[in-house]
């Protein structure tokens, strides 16, 4: 009951308090209904099949991997056995029922709900006859989640696979009818169910452990973890040079005023897509907000470098899609910088070229930030002069 308190608590206290209009993120509107069937969106005819299977075959090993993991990390909560060859078909089969009904990867880390060594709630989704049925319940229940929803469902109390069941059902009816009802809950609030949920599972004995056997390993755990709770993507300008480099790697960059610009090293997928979106979002919150206590010039630029950046699906390509509608709410401009060429073929393909425009697309941060620059410069100059104007049509 306490994260559900909490939901309602922070959503009534945003409302009553129009926390939203002094900068409490909240999760905005929410689309009410299912996804629609995706069966006819597969596209074996594609030019990247091949690199589709390749790509599938890597995650499908780590995904794997990890699931069977995180469901031996459960089982030894409850001293029950894990067989990896069950498992394996598990996720097989949801993963091509899933493909046709609009569903994430089913990976491990969501594959640990909870756990009999096979879910038969799953299984029983992937053989049913009634089309809608399906539609409805492998959207919610065959759709893997992350590692902290096995923890949390786990907190909640749950012991068998029927709580599967029930938060199908819970999802779905939210979907379909309670969604407004969610318009003014805080991110914030989201977030700490999460990392409270999460907080439980940090095994410190396992990495106290890991000290006195061995340091190496432990100095890799240690590692693994600060990258991802501290790791930034921010760069700056290189003084007296048209250079752009990561300002933790060289501490002599310089951040531009008016502008951010944030690099991505490494290809976006399904994986990593919604973490990058949130992100560069609040990367984007709290650069405004530094900017606003320093006295400093506004923000109004948001620069991607993605030289790093080899590939992209579609959920990457949706990913930035929502990123540049969510920059434009706040009234900044975002740029794309030195996008590869299979990149640049999926930006055009998916129309998304057009929707950010071509003379915001540059093959160089350098060049972004010059034309950001002129533009800065050249709205302010234009500014200047109507004010002028106005003060000599007054007197």
């Amino acid at each position: 009951m306490a994260p559900l308190t909490t939901v309602i608590l922070g959503s009534l206290l945003v409302y009553l308090t129009h926390a939203e209009k002094h900068g409490v993120q909240v999760i905005g509107h929410l689309k009410k209904g299912l996804n629609p069937p995706s069966a006819s969106d597969l596209a074996f005819g594609s030019p990247h099949l091949m690199a589709a299977i390749k790509t599938g075959i890597v995650i499908g090993i780590i995904g794997l991997a990890e699931g069977i993991a995180v469901g031996r990390t459960f089982a030894m909560f409850k001293n029950y056995h894990i067989d990896g060859n069950k498992e394996m078909i598990a996720f097989g089969m949801m993963n091509i029922a899933g493909s046709c009904t609009s569903c994430y990867l089913t990976a491990g880390t969501g594959q640990a709900l909870f756990y009999l060594p096979f879910d038969p709630l799953r299984m029983l989704l992937i053989v049913q006859n009634t089309r809608h049925f399906m539609e409805i319940f492998l959207l919610l229940a065959v759709t893997a989640g992350p590692f902290s929803r096995t923890a949390v469902n786990f907190n909640a109390g749950s012991r068998s696979a029927v709580s599967n069941i029930v938060m199908a059902t819970a999802v779905m009816f939210t979907l379909l009818f309670l969604t407004p009802l969610f318009h003014y809950t805080p991110l914030v609030v989201l977030s700490s169910i999460i990392i409270a949920a999460m907080l439980g599972l940090l095994d410190y004995e396992a990495a106290i452990h890991l000290w006195k056997i061995d340091k190496f390993d432990f100095f890799i755990c240690l590692g693994a973890y600060l990258g991802v709770v501290l790791g930034s993507v921010e760069i700056g300008n290189i003084p007296n040079s048209g250079i752009y480099r990561s300002m933790d790697q060289y501490q002599i960059a310089n951040s531009v005023p008016g502008i951010l610009i944030l690099q991505i090293d490494a290809p976006v997928f399904f994986a990593n897509a919604s973490y990058l979106r949130e992100r560069i979002s609040r990367w984007i919150y709290e650069e405004e907000d530094r900017l606003k206590s320093a006295g400093e010039a506004s923000l109004h630029y948001v620069i991607i470098d993605l030289s790093a950046v080899g590939s992209i699906d579609t959920s990457g390509i949706s990913m930035l899609e929502e990123l540049m509608k969510n920059v434009h709410r706040k009234g900044l401009q975002l740029v794309l910088a030195n996008p590869q060429s299979e990149v640049m073929k999926k930006l055009d393909k998916s129309k998304l070229i057009d929707k950010i425009g071509q003379g915001w697309i540059f093959l160089t941060v350098g060049e972004a930030v010059s034309a950001c620059n002129f533009m800065l410069h050249t709205c302010k100059s234009v500014h200047v002069a109507v004010d002028q104007n106005a003060e000599e049509n007054k007197v």
